[in-house]
């Protein structure tokens, strides 16, 4: 008997752990999931935390220790970077799944400590790295897996937003924040689901006044190909990204990581388009996922692996290395 799973006829109750822009991303998203629902939400900001849960229904919990006691089964971090895996440990500790925003921890060292914890606490862990649960990106893996562009050998994608104000969490240091852990881990991403594990990052870049990076340019050599990786906040460029392979390359359109149509052009000639639109502000897809697992009494995504966010996270440590980046207490 799997002692892991849960009841398939029971919603899966979640509590939030922050109350912020991507928190109520997470509260809108949940509404399009069948058979679950947000009943706690705690943050550090109380008034935050009061007025969420009054938007979404919810219970505001005075304490993180009173969220992880109630009765939830799994619990979504929202917070800064910094504290993820702070929170994801104290979740886990109190045996609850855990579904923690992307970067599931600012180095390869402490997210080991995460998935260790989960290891043992025999909970569910996975980043919440959305892009490959969208309808298109699904859809572009069916297409390519019937009429394919053979082993895609270069990924290129990139994105720079110079919008951020000048106080914005992604400029401070305290809060690690920095392109490389806020957009770069994106692009890791796609890189490593299409080119396997990295082998060699070389990067260019520079850091900002505050002392974070504010844009980094990396060339990695992966197990099957090359990805040519961009992020920044001080420029504007923009977000489609570019898989080729020696039978065609595809296109997906900006915004990549909010997938909804790509190109797929064939060296005989051929273009396929693709067009697959998201609903619920596109979080609740992995959820959904992340809630099917739960039911099914996984322990971790075959999609969203363990191994595949120590590579992602591996890139980003081996890019800040040749920045110079250090926080504090690394």
């Amino acid at each position: 008997m799997n002692h892991n799973a849960t009841n398939s006829e029971a919603p899966v109750r979640w509590g939030i752990v922050g109350a912020g822009n991507i928190a109520r991303r997470f509260g809108q998203g949940l509404a399009h999931v069948p058979g679950a629902r947000m009943t706690q939400v705690w943050s550090r900001r109380a008034p935050a935390a009061v007025a969420y849960a009054r938007q979404f229904g919810a219970n505001a919990c005075a304490s993180l220790e009173a969220l992880l006691a109630s009765d939830i089964d799994a619990v979504y971090i929202a917070t800064l970077h910094d504290s993820h895996a702070h929170y994801a440990l104290a979740a886990l500790a109190a045996g609850k799944h855990v579904l923690c925003e992307k970067p599931a921890a600012i180095n390869a060292r402490q997210l080991e400590r995460v998935l260790a914890a989960a290891s043992d606490a025999q909970r569910l862990f996975m980043e919440a790295m959305k892009p490959p649960f969208y309808p298109l990106y699904r859809k572009l893996r069916e297409h390519l897996a019937s009429d394919p562009v053979g082993e895609v050998g270069l990924v290129r994608a990139g994105c720079a937003t110079a919008s951020a104000r000048a106080d914005h969490p992604v400029f401070s240091f305290d809060h690690t924040g920095g392109a490389l852990l806020d957009i770069g881990i994106y692009e890791a991403f796609l890189a490593v689901d299409w080119l396997g594990a990295p082998l060699d990052v070389q990067t260019i870049g520079r850091l900002g006044p505050t002392g974070v990076d504010t844009f980094a340019s990396l060339n990695c050599r992966h197990e099957r190909g090359i990805a040519q990786l961009f992020c920044g906040l001080d420029l504007q460029g923009r977000g489609d990204a570019l898989l080729a392979g020696p039978l065609g390359c595809v296109t997906i359109h900006e915004n990549w990581w909010n997938p909804a149509r790509a190109t797929i052009r064939y060296v005989d000639g051929r273009i396929a388009e693709l067009d697959e639109p998201f609903e619920g502000g596109g979080l609740n897809y992995e959820t959904a996922h992340f809630c099917e697992l739960i039911r099914a009494g996984a322990l971790e995504s075959p999609v969203m692996t363990h191994a595949k966010s120590l590579q992602m996270i591996s890139m980003m440590d081996s890019a800040r290395a040749t920045l110079g980046l250090r926080y504090a207490g690394e």
